[in-house]
């Protein structure tokens, strides 16, 4: 099968998805509704894509031949997860397009070298440091004040970070890492996080996202709020500096850009995802086009969606912690909240902090669909957990 291809991917065709967790799920929902058959690799047997899929390759992420394998059997591929090893994305590549490439990929799968290339690119980002031990942490902390250290590989979701207020608490955060290499961030005094998310196809042609305001607790996204409630001027700066990203990487698919925007106005890049991203959730309900059907035109080459919203909307994530309290969940009264509808993963295990599924509501302004959505969690939730937080 060829490495590349110069005209678009049509219906009738094999997408390949690295990664079968809930974005892959989704993603190959959105393919199948337009015609494709999707066949996906994820080290899980029971991963959340299994019942999308016609086919599943059950291996590790690192497994090179697994992903020819997987390739083989596909006219294009695409990721949803960024920890795909090097390898395994340029052995895919000898057999069917990948995209986004493995050059982008190994860019941003890397927090260090991700935040250098932003930074050598111009793009503004908050003061930070490279870490290899805890010493260096120590010294960024004194030059920072408060500072949180990311290892620079794995770890989301709040996990493989730990904040420090202080340079005697600099062992204690290069323990709470794993005591590899990492960023350290100065902690910013923010106003409020948002997101903007990028399609671009092959020969470079890009639609962009209104940006998402997002909240999150531990680390974890709690809920976002499509479009987010910002000066006209701030999201159309950070609209620039997604598109400048997107291009810069050359990305083929989808570019997340997590923002900050800090008491002082400025807005500043946090992190990269190359892949659909939870904040967008809610394009699904507010979107011409969803970012899931959007993944899916840009990578196979075809005319991109409208991004552009058809309504206000918002998503409350629902994490373990919901199933594992002493009573069940209510499925049944969160969707009796006005517009709310329901999206579980297919996860079979619950574990504290692990995304199951999530709530979407919409409405004519950004915080009457906010207020939806958290309104069918806590009727979700079980009484003896505490109610969302909201703005």
């Amino acid at each position: 099968m060829p490495t590349s291809h110069t005209g678009p991917i049509l219906p009738g065709a094999t997408l390949g998805i690295l990664g079968g967790g809930q974005l892959g799920r989704m993603t190959a929902m959105a393919g199948r509704s337009m015609g494709y058959d999707v066949h996906v690799l994820d080290p899980d047997p029971d991963c959340s894509a299994r019942p999308v899929a016609s086919r599943l390759v059950t291996a590790p992420f690192d497994d090179a031949d697994a992903a020819a394998e997987l390739a083989r059997g596909c006219d294009v591929v695409t990721l949803e997860i960024e920890q795909i090893a090097p390898t395994a994305l340029e052995a895919a590549a000898r057999h069917a397009p990948v995209r986004p490439g493995a050059g982008a990929v190994w860019i941003v799968q890397d927090r260090v070298r991700q935040k250098d290339w932003l930074a050598e690119h111009a793009f503004p980002v908050g003061p930070f440091r490279h870490a290899e031990s805890a010493a260096d942490v120590a010294e960024a902390a004194g030059a920072f004040g408060p500072s949180i250290v990311k290892a620079a590989h794995g770890g989301y979701d709040g996990r493989g970070q730990a904040h420090l207020a202080r340079e005697s608490e600099a062992e204690a955060a290069w323990q709470g890492v794993g005591a590899r290499r990492s960023l350290v961030e100065q902690r910013l005094d923010l106003a409020l996080e948002f997101s903007v998310l990028v399609a671009r196809r092959p020969d470079g042609q890009m639609a962009v996202y209104p940006p998402a305001q997002n909240h999150h607790v531990g680390g974890v996204l709690t809920w976002s709020m499509l479009p987010a409630p910002i000066d006209r001027e701030i999201a159309r700066t950070g609209a620039e500096i997604a598109l400048g990203i997107a291009d810069g990487l050359a990305i083929e698919g989808l570019l997340a850009v997590e923002l900050f925007l800090t008491t002082d106005g400025r807005v500043l890049v946090n992190e990269l995802a190359p892949r659909p991203h939870n904040t967008y959730h809610a394009s699904e309900r507010a979107c011409a086009t969803s970012q899931f059907e959007q993944l899916v035109r840009a990578v196979c080459g075809l005319p991109l969606g409208a991004p552009t919203l058809t309504s206000a909307g918002a998503i409350a994530n629902l994490l373990g912690e919901l199933w594992l309290a002493d009573t069940p969940p209510d499925p049944a009264a969160a969707l009796a909240a006005p517009t709310s509808r329901l999206h579980l993963y297919g996860k079979r295990d619950a574990r504290a902090g692990r995304k199951m599924g999530h709530l979407s509501a919409v409405g004519q302004t950004p915080p009457e669909a906010l207020a939806r959505a958290l309104d069918a969690y806590d009727a979700f939730r079980p009484p003896t957990l505490p109610p969302a937080p909201r703005p």
